[in-house]
């Protein structure tokens, strides 16, 4: 009986891990560095303000608008990430966006960019996971980074997360961030 329960004890820890991500596809460092050329914004909330619970799981989970300006000529590429790097076992990728045409300045709430790709987050999906922290911790921060890329990234549909930082660390010529918090009680 002894044997069941742990038995059953661990695939329960196996199972929540799975669901928050675990420490699978989380990358090691923060945001690629790249100058600060860009704006990026929200129609919904400010830099360093709360994001509002609709965008989150205790919400509708769907992704906020953004809107960037200030994108080079040059730039062949786009790419978005959303991290949380305040989460549990290390930086917890909401969401990577990329293949996203120069000439685009926006996204609007719960949409991608047309033609554009998505990589596989930290839960183990190709798309948005809205921001969920655990109850009682302090609010988390959600940093939503837009680059221009110098160079295409050539990746596909479901690239993991360390293959996408890797690959705009070596490209990125500009970014913008944007970052918001929220907190569970």
């Amino acid at each position: 009986m002894r044997a069941i329960a742990t038995a059953l004890a661990a695939a329960g820890l196996a199972a929540a891990l799975a669901a928050c991500g675990g420490t699978e596809n989380r990358p090691s460092g923060g945001a690629p560095a790249a100058p600060e050329k860009l704006r990026l914004t929200s129609t919904d909330f400010t830099d360093g303000g709360t994001l509002p619970e609709r965008f989150t799981c205790d919400g509708d989970g769907t992704s906020p608008p953004l809107r960037w300006s200030g994108v080079p000529k040059d730039a062949t590429e786009l790419a978005l990430l959303v991290e949380d790097p305040d989460a549990p076992g290390g930086i917890f990728v909401h969401w990577t966006v990329f293949d996203i045409q120069p000439s685009v300045r926006s996204i609007d709430a719960g949409a991608k960019p047309p033609g554009s790709l998505e990589g596989t987050n930290t839960s183990g999906d190709d798309r948005y996971v809205a921001p969920c922290p655990p109850k009682g911790d302090d609010p988390h921060r959600y940093v939503f980074t837009i680059y221009a890329l110098k160079e295409d990234l050539a990746l596909e549909e479901g690239a993991q997360a360390n293959e996408i930082h890797s690959a705009i660390a070596a490209a990125a010529a500009a970014r913008g961030q944007l970052t918001g918090t929220f907190g569970r009680r």
